[in-house]
């Protein structure tokens, strides 16, 4: 039996374009024709995929994310859709090289997706690109997250959901946040740490 009337539906994007259509080649004409319901910003309405990873690539910030992924993760998803959110410039992927797209809302397809074999290969990609690690965990001798050295450009690693940074993510970090808590739980789930990490960075280099 129902509660109650179901809830009216609710359409989300544009329509079909009402015209003249756009003569700028980033703009695609199925979705012109049909409209475009997929999960973007208004101002990347009825453009290709390659068009909008490339004006995001072109003003990416650069502060990568970087996680472990030894047990299919679930929270890799999310952490990708936040990394686009943000505007990094880059997800990397350490370990397996499946992971759960269903929380990245597809977001996979508009920036940069890594993959690295193991820490030591993410480790030397960094160092290749002049970018420190920073491991965010709450482990002893951690450094608040508001008070850590958090660089300009900086990769920021985040563990596996539960055990938190390996032994080998500890060795290759050059720092270590922690999110300052005062509940009974002993971390938060990866993905809001994620998102955490992201607006102190944003916070204190990117204030717009």
């Amino acid at each position: 039996m129902s509660d109650g009337p179901e809830p009216a539906r609710v359409d989300v994007g544009v329509g079909p374009h009402p015209g003249p259509w756009p003569s700028d080649p980033r703009y695609d004409p199925e979705l012109l024709a049909a409209g475009d319901r997929r999960n973007v910003a208004d101002r990347y309405r009825y453009w290709t995929v390659e068009a909008i990873a490339a004006d995001l690539a072109s003003r990416a910030r650069p502060v990568h994310v970087a996680v472990e992924n030894l047990q299919h993760d679930f929270n890799i998803g999310s952490i990708v859709r936040t990394a686009n959110a943000f505007g990094a410039a880059g997800v990397h992927i350490v370990g397996r090289r499946r992971w759960n797209r269903r929380g990245a809302m597809r977001t996979e397809a508009y920036l940069a997706v890594h993959h690295h074999d193991d820490l030591p290969a993410l480790a030397s990609w960094a160092g290749h690109g002049g970018l420190p690690i920073v491991g965010v965990d709450n482990l002893p001798g951690a450094v608040d997250l508001r008070d850590v050295g958090l660089p300009a450009a900086v990769v920021l690693l985040l563990g596996q959901e539960g055990p938190g940074l390996s032994e080998a993510a500890r060795e290759a970090v050059d720092a270590v946040a922690a999110i300052p808590q005062v509940g009974s739980t002993r971390s938060i789930n990866a993905g809001a740490a994620a998102a955490i990490a992201l607006w102190e960075w944003v916070r204190r280099h990117d204030p717009r």
